[in-house]
């Protein structure tokens, strides 16, 4: 369940919490916020045990993943399997109190969880479909907040999977040559020479798309500050990974969670001071 490793309850976090924000004017149903924050915690430990299972066979032969509990024979696959079916329900048992078409939207957010292991095998950037399943919380946002689901929430989808695709690629130059090894695709791989260009250019559209979503709601000072702020945070992880040594393209991935946190912050700052 990744509990010693908050980073990627965090990454899924930040964007559910805009779509919330959004949603509401900036003042969120503090039930349906506790669901989601709750929600996305279960969600995302579901996800690991599932990928971890897809991968069993996979993460012996990468050094960062071999002592995994299943890459290491610790637990049986099967194991894995009932945790995150028991992770996934009581994530659905949350979201009872909700609306139908929250309840509608958790099945391909779940199926999006679920799959998104598998595309790893085929899909050239599957960072990209990663991006799509973590930020799935975004329409949900919305539908749980308004009954609908507006354009402005898929716009939010669609930065989302920019930002994932930035990330998620430092995350995958850590451990590209174990990767062409055992034949995973990953974006790092698919971009090759081009991954560090690659990573700003995610990183500048994900933000250029916040920026034109802020100017179509209205959004103020606070908001655009946040964005700039981002953008320098943005500048120094391309610093940091520009000679695509591991431990600097680790840290620059978990340095992603303070882009998460200040946009966040400009925008709830926003709200809060208009």
């Amino acid at each position: 369940m990744r509990l010693d490793k908050p980073i990627g309850t965090l990454l899924l976090l930040w964007p559910t919490l805009w779509g919330l924000w959004f949603a509401s004017n900036g003042r969120p149903d503090p039930l349906i916020q506790l669901i989601f924050v709750l929600g996305t915690f279960l969600m995302r430990s579901a996800g690991c045990a599932i990928n971890d299972w897809a991968d069993r066979d996979f993460d012996g032969h990468v050094a960062r993943t071999q002592a995994r509990p299943l890459a290491a024979r610790e637990i049986a696959p099967r194991e894995a399997l009932w945790l995150a079916a028991a992770l996934a329900i009581a994530a659905f048992l949350l979201i009872l109190p909700l609306n139908r078409l929250t309840l509608q939207l958790s099945i391909p957010a779940v199926l999006l969880a679920a799959s998104y292991p598998f595309f790893k095998r085929f899909f050239a950037i599957p960072q990209a479909y990663l991006g799509i399943a973590f930020g799935f919380g975004i329409p949900m946002a919305f539908a749980a907040q308004t009954g609908s689901v507006p354009a402005l929430a898929w716009w939010l989808l669609l930065a989302n999977v920019f930002w994932t695709v930035a990330y998620d690629t430092e995350y995958a130059m850590v451990d590209r040559e174990d990767d062409l090894k055992i034949g995973i695709k990953t974006s790092a791989i698919t971009f090759g020479r081009f991954d560090v260009a690659a990573v700003l250019a995610c990183h500048a559209a994900f933000l250029g798309l916040m920026v034109w979503i802020g100017i179509s709601n209205g959004r103020g000072p606070v908001y655009f500050t946040g964005l700039v702020a981002g953008l320098l945070l943005a500048f120094d992880q391309h610093r940091r990974i520009r000679h695509r040594e591991p431990a600097a393209c680790f840290a620059a991935f978990l340095a992603n969670n303070r882009i998460g946190a200040i946009v966040f912050a400009g925008l709830a700052g926003d709200y809060w001071l208009g």
